[in-house]
């Protein structure tokens, strides 16, 4: 057998493993602690009389390059022209 699964070795492996698993689980934790004070705050402002799913959208649009964003809406403005949506 190599020496990867020779005592000490595997030792080190499995102390070592199992703290990256530690540290990912931590994380995981703390993922679901951000998503739940995320929805908290979109109850708030829920609560406050916003539009949740507009902050969505401009939240994801904060995100994108306004070069994307113009080009977007561009193309958007000439599909509803061509289907009538105009008003």
């Amino acid at each position: 057998m190599s020496d990867v699964t020779s005592d000490s070795s595997y030792r080190v492996t499995a102390d070592e493993l199992r703290q990256f698993i530690e540290r990912l689980e931590r994380l995981d934790q703390e993922k679901k602690d951000i998503a739940e004070q995320q929805k908290e705050v979109m109850a708030e402002a829920k609560g406050r009389g916003y539009d949740t799913k507009v902050i969505r959208k401009v939240i994801a649009l904060r995100k994108r390059e306004p070069d994307d964003i113009a080009e977007e809406e561009a193309v958007l403005e000439m599909y509803k022209e061509a289907l009538g949506m105009q008003g």
